[in-house]
């Protein structure tokens, strides 16, 4: 029994990234399982409501410019909601917020379908972008103080529970839509947010997080400074932030205008349309499943850098290939690229300035995937869909390039080969 013991301690150990002989294996498996069952609850829901925005904007009468502004409630909730969540981050621990965040998103998903009126949409999509964006910067304030006690770079590995997450609930959505109504559907998805929230919660109610930073992979407090080119720590978490923006603009974009280009520019049928952002998003999932392994490998800021050149060169060709296909292949490139940089910058806005650099990293990263789908709008007007689809490709690079020039900011033992 005592070898059976060790062996599945051992095992467990090895799953986890953790040492076999640490004690705190149990505990830092389960917070693992339970904040990857939280992110994949997020993109679960926010792909649920997303694919019942047709039916809904048909019961309240808007037409596409009203719809539009309704829509930016999410947004608007989101961002103003993401600094203060980092806040209470640091007043309560990212534990309890989190918690606390996931009800707020489930409950709030059973509001859109009650609505009447594209106003009334819109106050109540301010009152679920808040839980979204606060659920947002909770999650992945606790993912970093997970980070430091498992010492491995697994941020990626949670981001991938998302894009999984999101793919099942647009999956099950594109099912239901045809036989539930959007309020019986988002009632349904409430009751699953509220049972997972019940049972993955026990674990971070139970080991709640010190408020305030913690330490990060190498012993280092979150201010620590490592390298000549680090700086002060709110300059790299504006840095990091900058890198997040930059590649979020190219996520929004690609779900907005994509399939549009395919069927505008290159004449493409629904299905090859649709594939396009298909294969970016699961090229993405892919490059996330796998980030920890190439982060462990390369270290930080080359993963950044090559993800930023990779994506560029994908999105080069998507935008303009002569075919259809050839700019499947193009998204394809560009989501591998992309998979790993915002939750990589994420992360290490964390680090260095702990759930407040969480908080101002993805708000400034948000108002990239705000940016992108209306900028490519005006673009396209001016230099047609494709021209303005370059601008991704461009941004990508820019993102290459300063996670390149401040490469000593990545330095904290255990990101970088030495």
């Amino acid at each position: 029994m005592p070898t059976l013991n060790k062996i599945r301690t051992a095992l467990t150990a090895t799953l986890s990234g953790i040492r076999p002989q640490d004690s705190t294996v149990p505990r830092l498996v389960r917070l693992r399982i339970a904040l990857t069952a939280f992110f994949a609850l997020d993109g679960f829901i926010f792909a649920g409501w997303v694919v019942r925005i047709p039916a809904i904007k048909a019961q309240t009468g808007a037409g596409a410019g009203t719809l539009g502004l309704a829509l930016l409630g999410v947004s608007a909730g989101a961002v103003a909601f993401m600094t203060l969540t980092g806040r209470l981050c640091r007043r309560f621990g990212s534990h309890p917020v989190t918690v606390v965040s996931a009800v707020a998103l489930s409950l709030s998903i059973v509001l859109p379908p009650l609505t009447r009126s594209a106003t009334a949409l819109g106050l109540v999509l301010l009152v679920f972008g808040a839980a979204y964006g606060s659920l947002n910067v909770a999650m992945n304030s606790a993912a970093v103080d997970l980070i430091g006690e498992l010492r491995r770079p697994v941020i990626p590995s949670f981001h991938a529970a998302f894009s999984l997450g999101g793919m099942l609930g647009a999956g099950l959505g594109g099912l239901l839509a045809g036989g539930l109504s959007p309020t019986v559907h988002l009632l349904l998805l409430a009751a699953v947010g509220l049972l997972v929230t019940a049972v993955a919660g026990r674990a971070l109610r139970t080991r709640p997080a010190a408020p305030g930073r913690r330490s990060v992979p190498g012993g280092r407090t979150p201010t620590a400074r490592s390298g000549p080119r680090a700086g002060h720590p709110r300059r790299i978490v504006l840095v990091f932030g900058l890198i997040a923006l930059c590649t979020a603009y190219g996520e929004g974009a690609m779900a907005d205008w994509g399939a549009l280009h395919l069927s505008q520019d290159l004449g493409a049928g629904p299905g090859v349309a649709a594939a396009g952002y298909t294969v970016f998003a699961l090229a993405m999932t892919a490059g996330r499943l796998s980030g920890t392994a190439v982060v462990q490998r390369f270290g930080a800021a080359r993963t950044l850098v090559a993800g930023g050149t990779t994506a560029a060169a994908g999105m080069l060709l998507g935008a303009l290939a002569p075919t259809a296909w050839a700019v499947c292949l193009g998204f394809a490139v560009a989501g591998l690229g992309l998979a790993n940089i915002f939750p990589l910058a994420i992360a290490r806005a964390g680090e260095s300035g702990g759930s407040g650099g969480v908080a101002a990293a993805s708000t400034v990263g948000y108002g990239g995937m705000l940016l992108g789908p209306p900028a490519i709008g005006f673009l396209a007007e001016a230099y047609g869909l494709p021209g303005a689809l370059t601008t991704v490709a461009l941004l990508a690079a820019v993102a290459a390039l300063i996670a390149h020039m401040t490469r000593g900011a990545h330095r904290t033992e255990g990101a970088e080969p030495r």
